[in-house]
């Protein structure tokens, strides 16, 4: 499924929080949900750095922390201890405001929702950041001709299929320039056929502009476009590997949920 060039193959290695290559990173990182008896630990103490233009795969059984750590690492939710590091900055410090401000300016998102106004067209969509106060470092129409959505800008949303609709959502991802894109769950309402060539969009992403992608999903194809496989298991990582076939992704994945159950 990779067709990154020799010198951009992954090691599989972590990388470190301060070593100058990593896009993004997690140190200590620990978020509790609810007290006392109640209490969930979601993430114990994660540490795991994600090397630039790389794509990485995050998976585990349902409960594992994966959602969690992605939604930290991107500022979404708020760590209980421990610092989330995007490049040289602590999300963990910020304010609201400025947090906001960081996340539009450095951050795209892709969700398996889509998360797009159906009212408005796919320009419309697509210019929404710039909108908000989010820098446009990318011309509409050239994403629209990277994601292969040329000519679409005046159509309403609504209009569009499953598989138009992430295009649309990673057009908007793209138009600011993000140094990082967060996609959770990209293909889960797709096609296989539809969710490769999502997943190809991602790929082409990292490999020709030199973006960093972190993504969540249940699917071991989909985990097999990746250049780096993370498994999580309660909460810790369980595993950080060079990605395998989707046939060895699928038998570590049963070997981690196996695990849990026990």
């Amino acid at each position: 499924m990779r067709t990154q060039s020799p010198a951009a193959a992954p090691t599989g290695r972590p990388a470190g929080p301060d070593d100058g290559m990593t896009a993004v990173a997690a140190v200590d990182l620990v978020k509790v949900y609810g007290s006392g008896d109640t209490a969930v630990r979601a993430l114990d103490g994660v540490t795991v750095g994600f090397a630039r233009a790389q794509f990485t795969a995050i998976m585990g059984p349902s409960g594992s922390g994966k959602s969690t750590l992605m939604h930290c690492l991107a500022g979404l939710d708020t760590a209980t201890s421990g610092r989330a590091l995007l490049g040289g900055t602590d999300l963990t410090t910020l304010s609201d405001k400025v947090l906001t401000k960081v996340r539009r300016e450095r951050i795209g998102f892709v969700f398996q929702s889509y998360n797009l106004l159906s009212e408005l067209t796919v320009r419309q969509n697509v210019a929404l950041p710039g909108r908000l106060g989010g820098p446009r470092r990318r011309g509409i129409d050239e994403v629209l001709a990277a994601v292969g959505l040329d000519g679409t800008g005046s159509r309403p949303v609504g209009e569009l299929s499953g598989g138009q609709r992430q295009r649309v959502a990673i057009a908007r991802a793209l138009v600011t320039g993000p140094s990082i894109i967060f996609a959770d769950e990209p293909t889960g309402a797709l096609d296989p056929t539809t969710g490769g060539q999502i997943l190809d969009l991602l790929r082409h992403a990292v490999d020709a502009d030199g973006v960093t992608v972190l993504m969540v999903t249940h699917d071991p194809v989909a985990a097999a476009w990746s250049d780096r496989l993370v498994l999580l298991r309660s909460g810790r990582v369980a595993t950080d590997t060079a990605t395998p076939d989707a046939a060895a992704i699928a038998d570590r994945l049963h070997a981690v949920s196996t695990a849990v159950a026990a």
